[in-house]
C-alpha cells in the first residue's frame, strides 16, 4: 500500500493491525446514508421522510465531531470511541426496529444519535500516527489515513450491497453497524498510545487567525464534493443511462485513493500552505471540463483526475490543523469534519438549483468555482504566514 514512506509507516508496531482494523470500523460511514434511505423509504414509502432521515444523520456527524475532539484532547481516544461505537451501532439497531414499526419521529431522532455517536476513528488514526512519526513522515501517515478511509466508503457501500442481496435491507444495515462496531473495538485495543495532550500541551482551536480561514477553505473543498455527488447522476439521469452512476462515483474514490498513496510516497520540500493552493487550483482546473465532455470514458479520466487532487488537499489541510491548533488537534480535525460536511451540503444544494435552471452540466461548473474560490481564499493563509 502506497510508495517507501507508507511502507516506513505500516513496519511500526501495532500500524497494519490499526489500519485493517479502522478500515472495518468506517464500513457505515457511506453505508449509514444509503442503507438508512432505502430502509426508511421501504418502510414508509416516502422519498421525503427518507431525505429527511438522512439529513438528521449528516446533522448529528457535524454537530458530533468538535464535541467528540474537545473530549479526545482532554481525556484520550479509547473512551471516546468506545462511548460513541456503542451509541452508534445501539441507534443504527433500534433505528431499523422503529422503522419496522413506523414510529418516524424516533427513526428521525435516532439517525441524529447514530450520527452525533459516529466514532472518529479517523482522527484517532490521525492522532495516533502523528505523535508516532516525525515532522517530515506526517504527509505520508495522514495521507495514509485518507487512504484508508477512501478504501472504507468505497468497499463499504458494495459490501452492504451484496448482504442485502442475500437477506433484506434492514438485517443487512443492521449487520454492517455490528461489523463496524467490533472494528471499532478491536481498533480501540489495537492504539497504543490513546493519548491526551497535557495541561499545558492543550491549546485553544481558534488561538491561531488562520484556524477560521483554513475551515472556510475545507468548507469550500466540501462544497466541491458535494456539487459532484449531485452533478453526476444528474447527468447520467439526463443522458438515459442512471446505471453509469455508480462507475462514475467510483472513479472519484478510485483517483482519490491514488492521490493519497501518491501524495504520502514522496518528500516534499514546499510549505503546506503553498501546496493547498496549487491542489484547489488543480482541482478546479481538472474538473472545469466536465461541463462539455460527452464521452463516458474520458468523463471517467477526468474524474479520477480530480480524486488524484482531492485527498492529497485534505491531507495539506490535516497538515495546517498541526501547525494553527497544536495541543488541540483532535478538536480542530473535528471542525474540519464538520466544514466538509456543511460545505458538502451547501454544495449539494447549489448544484440542485443551477442543474434544474441551466442543465445537467452546470453542477461540475459549480464544483469547479467552489475549488478555484477555495484556491483563492487559500492564499490569504500565505499572506498571514508571511510566505505570500
Amino acid at each position: 500500500m502506497g510508495g517507501p514512506r507508507h511502507r516506513t509507516l505500516l513496519r511500526l508496531p501495532g500500524v497494519p493491525a490499526q489500519a485493517v482494523l479502522g478500515f472495518l470500523a468506517q464500513l457505515t460511514q457511506q453505508v449509514t446514508p444509503v442503507g438508512t434511505v432505502l430502509v426508511v423509504q421501504d418502510a414508509s414509502g416516502s422519498l421525503t421522510l427518507a431525505g429527511v432521515t438522512a439529513a438528521a444523520f449528516a446533522m448529528g456527524v457535524g454537530m458530533g465531531r468538535p464535541v467528540q475532539g474537545r473530549l479526545m484532547d482532554r481525556r484520550g481516544s479509547r473512551p471516546v470511541l468506545l462511548v460513541t461505537a456503542l451509541v452508534h451501532v445501539s441507534a443504527l439497531v433500534a433505528l431499523v426496529v422503529a422503522a419496522g414499526d413506523r414510529l418516524w419521529w424516533a427513526v428521525v431522532a435516532l439517525a441524529w444519535v447514530s450520527g452525533a455517536g459516529l466514532p472518529p476513528v479517523s482522527v484517532s488514526m490521525r492522532l495516533e500516527w502523528g505523535r508516532r512519526v516525525p515532522d517530515e513522515g506526517r504527509t505520508a501517515a495522514y495521507s495514509l489515513v485518507y487512504l484508508v478511509q477512501e478504501l472504507a466508503m468505497l468497499v463499504g457501500p458494495l459490501a452492504f450491497g451484496v448482504v442485502i442481496a442475500l437477506t433484506t435491507t434492514s438485517l443487512g444495515l443492521a449487520l454492517v453497524a455490528v461489523a463496524a462496531g467490533a472494528g471499532t473495538l478491536g481498533f480501540t485495543r489495537a492504539l497504543r498510545s490513546g493519548a491526551r495532550g497535557t495541561e499545558r500541551e492543550r491549546g485553544q482551536v481558534f488561538a491561531d487567525r488562520r484556524m477560521p480561514v483554513l475551515l472556510a477553505v475545507v468548507l469550500l473543498l466540501g462544497g466541491t464534493l458535494g456539487a459532484l455527488q449531485v452533478g453526476v447522476p444528474a447527468l447520467a439521469t439526463a443522458r438515459h443511462v442512471p446505471a453509469a452512476t455508480g462507475v462514475l462515483v467510483a472513479a472519484l474514490s478510485v483517483g482519490g485513493i491514488a492521490g493519497a498513496a501518491a501524495y504520502g510516497a514522496r518528500s516534499w520540500r514546499s510549505r503546506a500552505g503553498v501546496r493547498l493552493v496549487a491542489l484547489m487550483l488543480a482541482l478546479g482546473a481538472v474538473l472545469a471540463p466536465l461541463a462539455l465532455v460527452e464521452s463516458w470514458p474520458v468523463f471517467w479520466m477526468v474524474l479520477f483526475g480530480g480524486g488524484l487532487a482531492l485527498n492529497p488537499a485534505l491531507t495539506t489541510s490535516s497538515l495546517l490543523v498541526d501547525e494553527f491548533a497544536p495541543g488541540a488537534q483532535a478538536e480542530a480535525f473535528g471542525w474540519v469534519s464538520t466544514a466538509i460536511g456543511v460545505g458538502g451540503a451547501l454544495g449539494s444544494g447549489v448544484a440542485g438549483v443551477i442543474g434544474e435552471r441551466l442543465g445537467a452540466s452546470a453542477p461540475f461548473l459549480a464544483a469547479s468555482s467552489l475549488a478555484l474560490a477555495g484556491a483563492t481564499l487559500a492564499t490569504v493563509l500565505l499572506r498571514r504566514d508571511g510566505t505570500g
